[in-house]
């Protein structure tokens, strides 16, 4: 299935650039600003409260510890500014959760594209994140069913006899098989994971 790129109105949005001061960062802010962004440079830490569309970061300088999120729970697209492609930075980079990268010396060109890949990346890691989410859901509510038949079995039912009393349950009340399932539980808890072994 192709998907075509979504093209970002970027006019207004705001890059924090987290690097030391530097000629990168005069580079990248002239860039950044033609193309319609607002921009704020910090080093060595970002405020609580960055509130930022991008992030820009020094890859080269970077240490652990240096944002206020876990690694990988960023808030916005995360770009990495490289000058040394030692694998270990490389690495770092990466673990930090960068969406795209950006080679120094930064010139005349490259930063909308770094904005484009980080923000494709970015929300393909949330969709992606929301669908894990979501099988998860599923899959313990099918747990939820499996054990509510088992209660019902429990008191002398066969499976076939469960299960339509299950789907009963949930037709009457026009509601899920896993909230009907929920109903049984609470009423007939059944054995547990562990007792039920043994």
């Amino acid at each position: 299935m192709k998907r075509g790129l979504r093209i970002l109105d970027l006019a207004g949005a705001r890059a924090a650039i987290l690097h030391r001061p530097h000629a990168t960062v005069a580079a990248l802010t002239r860039q950044l600003t033609a193309i319609g962004l607002m921009t704020e440079a910090y080093w060595p830490e970002l405020p609580p409260d960055l509130g930022a569309d991008f992030l820009f970061f020094d890859v080269d300088m970077g240490f652990d510890g240096q944002f206020p999120w876990g690694d990988g729970a960023s808030p916005m697209p995360l770009i990495g500014l490289i000058g040394s492609e030692a694998p270990g930075r490389i690495e770092w980079s990466l673990a930090r959760g960068a969406h795209a990268q950006l080679l120094k010396p930064v010139g005349d060109s490259g930063v909308y594209s770094a904005l484009l890949i980080a923000r494709a990346g970015f929300d393909a890691q949330h969709r992606m994140a929301a669908e894990i989410d979501q099988l998860r859901d599923r899959l313990a509510g099918r747990e939820t069913v499996v054990r509510a038949v088992m209660a019902l079995v429990a008191q002398g039912l066969s499976d076939d006899e469960a299960f339509a009393r299950l789907r009963r349950l949930a037709t009457d009340r026009q509601e899920s098989f896993e909230a009907a399932a929920e109903r049984v539980l609470a009423k007939f808890p059944g054995p547990t994971r562990k007792g039920a072994g043994q």
